[in-house]
């Protein structure tokens, strides 16, 4: 059975061709800024991105006639168990209204229903980011206004976890775990019988991130609120875009920052140092919401391939459980491993 995958990010479209769960070849389309601007709205941009796949598998000399089923990156959708998914009209009316928010990884959905129409045969979409399984208690912020959200890394984490469940020879329903997924954005979760109980919204709480300011103390971020010194856009965006390590070094750039601490940056020292020390704390919060039974801590992520970064962390977490690093976020492979699972009867695809 070969599946296309397809993660579109917001300069570059990734795909990827599986038999089974082995990779046979894989791209990522880079797409120019200039061209993405052109085509602001993201309707817009699916011919473009379309186009640019079919071109792909062209060069590849693969005929998509040849393809089983499509799974494509879940987008802003609304809050739904993990799993994988049919897209449907209702998933697709969603995505494409961005009635729970715009992003690239909308266009997902989009164009694997665009794909698998032509070839009659079907679409998915597996573990989106507003995968919602929070315990009741993890709901409630302090103040009756506001109802934390689940915002999470679930593609990579979901995966990671069965990697792991497997290698100690359990099912994932059998086991509780502590996964912190390190990137652009920190989500530390933690899942109990393989389902994520609790987790830091990776957007706008828990530890700051390359460039996510995380959790902020509340006084005096409303009091900046109101200072006047910046219109409401322009702070979302310093949070969210120019936040964290940006804010302090002006750079995203880890291995640069890691860099700077070895040859002596005192300050890159303390920055980095700052950013493990709320992960670690993080950790030891998420391994208390699962009463301290748990199977392991999985470190993951694209800065989780920095031995310095996972060996500190370590440091700080060894004594609560065995450790498993696993960095990367191996979001093609996961993508291609869910809709195999349905595929192959292992499990039932969901309806949105």
């Amino acid at each position: 059975m070969k599946i296309l995958a397809i993660n579109p990010g917001s300069t570059s479209t990734k795909l990827a061709v599986y038999e089974g769960e082995k990779l046979l070849f894989d791209e990522t389309i880079r797409h120019a800024d200039a061209e993405i601007m052109k085509l602001p709205e993201l309707a817009d941009q699916l011919p473009y991105r379309l186009a640019s796949i079919m071109e792909a598998l062209r060069l590849k000399e693969f005929k998509p006639s040849e393809l089983d089923a499509v799974v494509g990156r879940g987008g802003m959708l609304k809050p739904m168990d993990s799993g994988t998914y049919f897209v449907d009209n209702h998933l697709l009316d969603d995505a494409r209204s961005g009635k729970y928010g715009n992003h690239a990884s909308n266009l997902g959905s989009i164009i694997a229903a665009e794909i698998a129409g032509t070839h009659q045969i079907p679409a998915y979409i597996v573990d989106p980011v507003c995968v919602d399984e929070l315990m009741a208690e993890a709901r409630i912020s302090g103040l009756a206004d506001i109802e934390r959200k689940s915002h999470v890394h679930a593609l990579n984490i979901k995966a990671v976890s069965r990697k792991i469940a497997a290698e100690i020879a359990k099912d994932l329903g059998d086991t509780n775990f502590v996964v912190a997924h390190l990137g652009g954005g920190i989500s530390v979760a933690a899942l109990r019988n393989g389902r994520i109980i609790d987790v830091n919204n990776a957007e706008n709480e828990g530890p700051f991130s390359p460039e996510r300011a995380g959790g902020l103390p509340a006084k005096q971020l409303v009091q900046l609120c109101f200072s006047g010194k910046y219109p409401e856009k322009e702070l979302l965006q310093r949070m969210t875009k120019q936040g964290g390590v940006f804010s302090y070094l002006g750079t995203k750039n880890l291995m640069e920052v890691e860099k700077r601490a070895v040859d002596g940056d005192s300050e890159a020292g303390l920055i980095i140092n700052a950013m493990l020390h709320q992960v670690g704390k993080e950790i030891g919060a998420m391994a208390t919401v699962l009463e301290g039974k748990i199977d392991g801590i999985i470190l993951t992520g694209g800065i989780a391939h920095s031995d310095m970064i996972t060996g500190l962390i370590q440091e700080k977490i060894s004594f609560l459980g065995k450790v498993f690093v696993l960095p990367g976020e191996a979001e093609m492979e996961a993508l291609a491993a869910g809709a195999f699972r349905v595929m192959n009867g292992q499990e039932k695809a969901k309806t949105y």
